[in-house]
């Protein structure tokens, strides 16, 4: 008897085994929730779930290398680690997938551990199903909850409204009728005699206040083409179409994008140039749909799909062949914010020099609006554009008010080792502030710093 329940604790225990050994072994044991964020991180790259890339897809890998190679999962974590030292010991199928890839390198992953491993795998066997998109709309009942007081409010401008027109109907009644007695009235006649029958005797008769209006109407007229012309080539909220949609708001919003990534010569040059398409092409090479979770109103996936086809369209790349094809059209955008030729703006002086300058500012006098990027500025917050337009109004007005109310960084590096005699006279010549320098003070209203 103690001899069977020797055995029988045995055996649990030896089931027990088998089954944790199974399960490290079908790669059951990791976190596909926390698999899916390393294989953003790590992964995508190279690689897609259900299509390939530059590498195969891995949805399925754990049981499609063990069909095709008859490896297991530890063959896997070899791979991942180090494919090159696998390749080294003369693995055969390692060498297979080698050849079979054109000899592509992959990248190795020594940093991540076996449990991060298991957590990838585990994504690629099982991913979790995707969340549903978000857009800008709101929900049914937030919709019914802001009609509401909308329609309310309607109602009550028509009752309104007609209640004025019934007022005047009557006010014209009452008039009406008196008219009608008046000239059933003996005074009638003497009325007339006392009215005057010609435009000239109105004249001569109130010659001083038409003189008056016409000096109004001129003073008026003269300042409405004056501000008309002052307004030429202002054209704050421009958003012209593009012939590629491009949303700042998935890119420098969603996906956190650097604005110098793309527009790399701000800080280095005096224009702050449109990105080549090569420079989309270093993420959609491998991302050729989009799979956000945020969706303009009005827009679904279909509709970012097929604007990232138009840029395979212009960069001449066949996404299914992996290559270019080598027939490519440039993309005629339209531009938004031009300079005047006889205007001179640098964009790195103010990107690098100023640029703590500039956001301190900004933040200063829009406390409840602060940036956090120099950019935005002048380009205002670009991050929730879908569609980019002129944010503010570029006349010379608005240089010379942000010259005079920026004060210069003292802390600056460069200011601070070869200005600083020219500060200490500055903070003499211009206490206001506790001698705090504006822009202006060191030729900031200078006629020929941004003029030629």
């Amino acid at each position: 008897m103690i001899s069977w329940r020797k055995h029988y604790k045995k055996g649990l225990i030896a089931i027990g085994l088998l089954l944790s050994t199974s399960a490290s072994i079908y790669g059951q044991d990791g976190d596909p929730k926390n698999g899916e964020k390393l294989f953003k991180a790590n992964c995508t790259a190279c690689h897609a779930l259900d299509k390939q890339v530059v590498g195969p897809p891995l949805k399925g890998i754990v049981e499609r290398v063990k069909t095709e190679g008859g490896v297991d999962k530890d063959w896997l974590h070899k791979w991942i680690k180090d494919n090159k030292a696998l390749r080294a010991s003369g693995d055969k199928y390692a060498n297979e997938i080698f050849e079979k890839f054109n000899k592509t390198e992959m990248q190795v992953f020594p940093n991540l551990t076996d449990k991060d491993i298991d957590d990838i795998l585990a994504f690629t066997t099982n991913p979790p199903a995707p969340e549903p998109p978000k857009t800008a709309e709101t929900t049914p009942a937030a919709d019914g909850a802001a009609a509401a007081p909308a329609d309310k409010t309607t109602t009550s401008i028509v009752i309104i409204s007609l209640l004025a027109i019934a007022a005047l109907l009557v006010w014209i009644l009452i008039k009406l009728r008196q008219l009608v007695k008046l000239g059933q009235s003996e005074d009638l006649a003497g009325l007339n005699e006392t009215r005057v029958k010609s435009f000239s005797e109105i004249y001569k008769k109130f010659h001083y206040v038409g003189k008056g209006a016409l000096v109004i109407l001129a003073i008026l007229a003269t300042y409405g083409i004056w501000n008309w012309l002052m307004w030429i080539g202002v054209y704050k909220g421009y958003k012209p179409e593009q012939p590629i949609y491009f949303s700042h708001k998935i890119h420098a919003g969603e996906n956190k994008i650097d604005c110098q990534l793309c527009h790399s010569s701000a800080k280095y040059g005096k224009v702050s140039e449109i990105p080549s398409m090569n420079v989309c092409m270093n993420c959609h090479r491998t991302i050729s749909e989009y799979n956000g979770k945020y969706l303009e109103p009005g827009k679904d996936k279909a509709f970012y799909d097929g604007e990232i086809k138009k840029i395979y369209e212009h960069t001449g790349w066949n996404p299914e062949k992996q290559q270019y094809t080598g027939k490519a059209e440039p993309v005629e955008w339209t531009r938004i914010h031009n300079m005047p030729d006889f205007v001179y703006f640098n964009h790195s002086q103010h990107v690098v020099a100023g640029e703590q300058a500039i956001i301190n500012s900004f933040n200063k006098k829009n406390p409840n609006n602060k940036i956090d990027v120099v950019c935005k500025a002048c380009h205002g917050k670009i991050d929730t554009m879908n569609v980019v337009q002129m944010a503010n109004d570029f006349t010379m007005g608005w240089c010379i008010e942000c010259h005079r109310t920026t004060e210069v960084d003292m802390n600056n590096g460069y200011n601070k080792e070869y200005f600083k005699n020219l500060h200490d006279k500055l903070k003499k010549q211009y206490p206001k502030d506790g001698g705090k320098i504006t822009v202006d003070a060191i030729g900031g209203l200078e006629c020929g710093k941004c003029h030629y």
